[in-house]
């Protein structure tokens, strides 16, 4: 099978969620990380934020087979939309591959499903496109691979349990999908704090800011927080001299991190000239995530 989104894994779309392994109340993924839930039945394929989702992301059929079921008209209002029991998964479609195989895909965006019930989809059909709709408060497609009615987890399919390590096997893709951690989904300069709801929103880091700007900011969103890491903030001026340096420790597991850190203006203006953010998601002592970003200065 094939991943269900039309995205570049690492790029434009990374895995927030896997499925639950922990028979008892915790919760860990196939690796026994942290990137799941207690009684997460599925993969979570996401996209950085709401913009990407208004652009549009197609969700993709992981196999040919048969649509089964389906719903749309389902507000993209998330965890908003009045009476969500018994429609947590939104707006949908359920697959029947036969053998007892079925794949489901929930949270797509109203209106856009493109297949209908009893319709034969070859792998890789076009289903509908990501959105925000049923019991959710990003926007995501959550793909559930079940086998007579039992979870499967397409990462490590095999019964019983897990080996707690990072396979490089494929599981049940057709090629193997790479297991993230984390890692920084954006970042990007401003001249004032930012809000998180800007960044999940779709914040963009300006390319040019002027001299006299109040302040320099660095803020950084990134997903798989865990509690101890870093998520190192550095900006180095024109001249090469770091202007800031921080490192934000997380106090506590975060599925979707936002920090910043920045210097108010205190001459009459910014040395005029590019200066360069780096922020780094460190776990222990690997860096499991590294992006940067440049500001034009000017006068």
């Amino acid at each position: 099978m094939n991943p269900p989104a039309d995205c570049t894994l690492g790029e434009s779309c990374f895995i927030q969620n896997h499925v639950d392994r922990d028979p008892g109340p915790g919760a860990a993924d196939f690796t026994c990380g942290a990137l799941t839930y207690d009684g997460h039945k599925g993969t979570d394929f996401a996209l950085p934020s709401l913009a990407a989702m208004r652009d549009g992301v197609n969700v993709l059929a992981a196999a040919p087979g048969t649509v089964s079921t389906l719903r749309d008209g389902m507000p993209d209002t998330g965890l908003q939309t009045p009476g969500l029991d018994g429609r947590e998964c939104g707006n949908g479609v359920v697959i029947d591959h036969g053998g007892g195989w079925q794949t489901q895909y929930c949270h797509m965006k109203q209106g856009s499903i493109r297949v209908e019930t009893g319709q034969r989809v070859a792998k890789g059909a076009v289903l509908g496109q990501i959105g925000l709709s049923g019991q959710t408060e990003f926007p995501h497609v959550h793909l559930a691979v079940r086998r007579d009615g039992a979870v499967v987890d397409p990462f490590a399919p095999e019964p019983g349990p897990v080996t707690c390590t990072e396979s490089t096997r494929p599981g049940l893709w057709q090629q193997p999908v790479p297991y993230r951690p984390g890692a920084i989904l954006s970042l990007g300069f401003a001249a004032r704090p930012p809000a998180f709801e800007l960044a999940k929103a779709g914040l963009s880091s300006p390319e040019r800011l002027p001299g006299t700007a109040p302040a320099l900011i660095l803020w950084a969103h990134a997903f798989g927080g865990r509690a101890g890491d870093v998520l190192a903030l550095e900006i180095d001026g024109p001249d090469g001299r770091t202007v800031l340096a921080h490192d934000a420790v997380l106090e506590r597991d975060q599925a979707r991190v936002f920090r910043f850190a920045g210097r108010p203006l205190r001459a009459s203006a910014w040395p005029e000239g590019t200066y360069r953010g780096k922020v780094s998601l460190r776990r222990g002592g690997e860096t499991l995530s590294r992006r940067a970003v440049t500001l034009r200065v000017t006068r």
